[in-house]
């Protein structure tokens, strides 16, 4: 069955999936596309990244790819909200970019 489009920044989560899946021989690609497609639309319908500008809603995605796919998704989330804030090199709104790593715990349950 095809995957689901999604638009930018949410597309980055079935690019993970992909790169996960050639990775890490263990993951099988269709488990690991309907994990991620979950999350992007768990992410988009609860509008996680709903005001950031464009640069600062990649970030975040990005953020949440390299987070999810750590052995405890939570903490790593967690961090990288504390750094948001902590260190926000390059980012436009890190009070915007923290909250929406805050509300991306809470959509994912993480």
């Amino acid at each position: 069955m095809p995957s689901p489009q999604f638009e930018p920044p949410f597309d980055q989560l079935l690019a993970t999936a992909e790169r996960v899946a050639r990775e890490r021989p263990d993951v099988d690609l269709e488990m690991a596309r309907e994990v991620f497609e979950e999350a992007a639309t768990l992410l988009y319908n609860g509008l996680a990244v709903e005001g950031l500008d464009e640069h600062d809603a990649h970030v975040v995605v990005a953020g949440l790819c390299e987070d999810l796919v750590s052995v405890d998704p939570g903490a790593a989330v967690r961090r990288r909200t504390r750094a948001a804030l902590d260190e926000p090199a390059g980012l436009h709104d890190p009070k915007g970019v923290a909250a929406a790593y805050e509300v991306s715990t809470r959509i994912l349950q993480l």
